[in-house]
């Protein structure tokens, strides 16, 4: 939080982009921590409100296709040979998941840009799949957008209070990670039974 306070001090609504950026590809500090700060900072009047979002967009944008990037290089053949040598997993699984991708590509990764957890991830998808670029930096912008200024302004509306966001949202990654780590459960205890049988 001081770190991403002084970058902001030092910056001003670039350093909200720069530590947005950083979120998406390593998320040690999530955007609902950094958004609402951001909307706290300019309702002191010591940034822009509208260049906080438009700066905090950029960055979004900007980290997601540091992933995307990484899931083309990916790419299906190198994720299929992966998918093999990992139990209870083969290549089939990603050709439906990709499949999948092609049909609903569009709003998983509009959607997806308000999920916690889920913000970061489905970047690597629409690379693998080969989502076009300029469609994909679109989709994530609209996202984006959305999400980020929900976040600035009610942290700029909250004030000093603007934690509170965070707190309430917190639990939203907590219910996501659940739910991953339930599905893969899931999909391991279905894999063994069909294997045995």
């Amino acid at each position: 939080m001081e770190w991403i306070t002084r970058l902001m001090e030092a910056l001003g609504s670039p350093g909200a982009g720069i530590a947005v950026a950083l979120e998406n590809v390593f998320p040690p500090v999530p955007s609902e921590v950094i958004l609402p700060l951001a909307g706290f900072t300019a309702g002191q009047g010591r940034i822009s409100l509208v260049a906080a979002i438009l700066w905090t967009t950029a960055g979004s944008v900007v980290g997601a296709l540091v992933l995307y990037g990484l899931g083309a290089w990916l790419g299906l053949d190198r994720l299929r040979r992966v998918a093999d040598k990992i139990p209870f997993v083969t290549a089939s699984d990603v050709d439906k998941a990709d499949a999948w991708f092609d049909e609903h590509g569009n709003k998983a990764v509009f959607f997806g840009r308000m999920v916690p957890v889920v913000r970061s991830l489905i970047s690597i998808p629409a690379g693998v799949s080969g989502m076009p670029i300029v469609k994909f930096t679109l989709y994530t912008a609209a996202g984006s957008l959305v999400w980020n200024t929900a976040l600035i302004l009610a942290g700029y509306a909250l004030g000093d209070n603007y934690e509170l966001v965070d707190r309430y949202l917190g639990w939203g990654s907590t219910v996501v990670l659940a739910a991953l780590a339930i599905a893969i459960v899931w999909f391991v205890v279905s894999r063994s039974k069909a294997r045995r049988s």
